[in-house]
């Protein structure tokens, strides 16, 4: 099984960037909001909400076991990435609001070629916290 996780996962979190040094991504939040925030180098899309206090879940911790940091990106970032495996494939099976650009946040690692990508938050997911605890980045 192969699946990806970001620097985040190995052990502590990534510093953030430097005010104008980072990747640009924009999440478009379930209430339409946008907010721009900077990424690392090879970090998940599902560190970088996180990392900013967006709402997405990543209930599995990244273990490619649920579909909870399912993410909407835009056409061109999604045709700039590499087919999603059969794991990924079957975790998006069970996302909320699937779209022909859905990916999930914990396999999508931030590159200079993905400078600008926009995701969109979905409003709701399968596999919400039961009791409505929201996760908190370290």
């Amino acid at each position: 099984m192969l699946f990806s996780t970001g620097p985040v996962w190995q052990h502590g979190a990534l510093p953030r960037p430097s005010p104008g040094t980072g990747l640009k991504v924009h999440f478009i939040k379930q209430d339409g909001e946008k907010v721009t925030v900077e990424a690392n180098d090879g970090e998940s899309l599902l560190d970088v909400a996180r990392a900013n206090d967006l709402d997405v879940e990543g209930a599995c911790e990244a273990s490619l076991a649920c579909s909870t940091c399912h993410l909407i990106l835009d056409e061109n970032s999604f045709n700039k990435l590499e087919e999603p495996s059969d794991e990924e494939n079957d975790m998006l099976d069970l996302a909320y609001g699937l779209t022909d650009t859905s990916r999930l946040g914990c396999q999508v690692l931030m590159s200079k070629e993905l400078d600008g990508l926009t995701a969109k938050i979905p409003s709701a997911t399968r596999n919400m916290y039961v009791d409505g605890a929201k996760p908190k980045h370290h």
